[in-house]
């Protein structure tokens, strides 16, 4: 079993979010259904955020179950190749070290002198099936993830305040919150049948070298037994610059089948 501490850092690289949800929606999209879909599709992957490399570091209060804990995060990705987080403790102490690529996830607890190798799958075990490296590196930046819209069970409503997009795929329902810059502020998705459930929300949109960035997010995920929440707000991000990943695994440290 992993301790507290992987099991909330787990949680923080799956981040996502800001903001409050808005409400149900108030009136349905009066456009056909694939004039909508086709629009939807071009104006939100136009939107979405297109850089090579990202670079940020936030203030997180994470809770798992009744405790918290508040740290530091960075994260660095390469887009498309790899992501690496980085938890620091009080005191300056680095706690927990994330890597993560389309095939696997390595987590080192360096704390207690633990680290898990295991396939990109394991994610599976605090979020849903069906995450895929492209929709967890969309949901760290806040973007939406055109593929999963790509489905003949989508549907669209329109309000003035807002847009929301509800559609099922590969066994996942979602739900979009989009704003008037189509850009999301809030995302659920629930796997079909099952309990467990990801809520994320994005706040607080700065201009951050052109990009039209959430510097606040706030995540919920209920799984695996326990209820884990992350509240983030970033005081540092950079895109498109050289990136470092250091993740090297000490000969004394146990691994955690």
């Amino acid at each position: 079993m992993l301790s507290k501490l992987s099991l909330m850092m787990a949680a923080v690289m799956l981040l996502a979010a800001c903001g409050t949800k808005k409400n149900t929606v108030k009136k349905e999209s009066h456009l056909p259904k694939a004039e909508t879909e086709a629009e939807l599709l071009k104006n939100y992957e136009l939107s979405n955020l297109n850089f090579h490399t990202f670079s940020g570091r936030a203030k997180a209060n994470v809770k798992v179950g009744k405790e918290s804990h508040n740290a530091t995060v960075n994260i660095r990705m390469d887009r498309d190749k790899a992501i690496w987080i980085s938890v620091t403790a009080l005191l300056g102490i680095e706690a927990a070290r994330v890597y993560i690529t389309p095939d696997s996830v390595k987590i080192m607890n360096k704390i207690h002198g633990e680290y898990i190798a295991q396939p990109f799958s394991y994610l599976e075990r605090y979020t849903n099936r069906g995450i895929s490296f492209r929709m967890l590196q969309d949901i760290l930046v806040g973007n939406m993830t055109i593929d999963m819209l790509r489905t003949d069970q989508l549907q669209v409503a329109t309000s003035t305040d807002d847009v929301q997009v509800i559609g099922i795929k590969d066994g996942l329902t979602f739900h979009y919150g989009v704003n008037h810059a189509n850009r999301p502020f809030a995302l659920n998705l629930i796997e079909l049948g099952k309990s467990q459930k990801l809520e994320a929300t994005y706040s607080e949109f700065a201009d951050i070298s052109g990009y039209n960035f959430p510097q606040r997010f706030t995540l919920n995920i209920e799984g695996a037994g326990t209820t884990v929440s992350a509240d983030m707000l970033y005081n540092r991000t950079e895109f498109n610059s050289a990136v470092e990943m250091p993740f090297t695994i000490p000969a004394r440290y146990k691994e955690i089948k």
